[in-house]
């Protein structure tokens, strides 16, 4: 229908309309990319066999608006100044082993890393590897986060950093929580907690 200005009607264009809503469609997308949700593809080994190499992956942007990242939860984070970067990763992606308050224990008489006392049940472990061949006893600061990749003996992570606050990652520079594989489609895949990180007792 045509608009009507001081009573004369003026033809609507369409390549106007669709110039409009272009850009109404770019404004909305990166609102969506800045505020709730951004892809992040796997530049690396270290997180095999949950992620893979060039696999996609979603991250909600605004859950930690609400809340603290939690234990097994995978988070994307810009890394820690006296950590370093890759020279093709602007941030990095880990599962979180601990929180603030957490003690944090490389190993048991089994060989497993305890929480709080609590041994993990890491079967999501890349294949032959052992949770960690690097021993270290670790109590988190608050407000930061003990974090370690799934492909132990490729993950340059929290172990690597222990001279430097005890290799722990300030919670306000992770970016998101990582919750679905997208691509390939062949992979898609949620990213739910394990459930050995639900037995975890709070550090008393």
């Amino acid at each position: 229908m045509p608009d009507k200005i001081n009573g004369r009607r003026f033809p609507r264009s369409k390549p106007f309309e669709f110039l409009v809503l272009l850009i109404v469609a770019v404004v909305v997308a990166a609102g969506v990319r800045t505020f709730l949700v951004q892809t992040f593809y796997i530049p690396s080994g270290s997180m095999e066999e949950t992620l893979l190499l060039d696999d996609k992956v979603l991250v909600n942007k605004a859950i930690y608006r609400f809340r603290d990242p939690r234990r097994g939860e995978i988070v994307v984070f810009e890394p820690p100044v006296g950590w370093g970067r890759g020279p093709s990763e602007q941030e990095y992606i880990k599962r979180v082993i601990g929180v603030g308050g957490d003690h944090v224990v490389c190993c048991d008489s089994q060989k497993r890393i305890t929480v709080n006392g609590q041994p993990l049940d890491e079967n999501y472990l890349y294949p032959g590897d052992a949770p960690s061949e690097e021993e270290f006893d670790v109590t988190v600061p608050a407000g930061r986060l003990f974090v370690m990749g799934d492909h132990r003996s490729d993950s340059a992570d929290s172990r690597v950093h222990l001279d430097s606050d005890q290799g722990t990652v300030p919670v306000d520079r992770v970016a998101g929580r990582a919750f679905a594989i997208y691509w390939p489609m062949s992979r898609w895949a949620s990213l739910p907690v394990p459930d050995t990180f639900s037995r975890i007792p709070d550090q008393k």
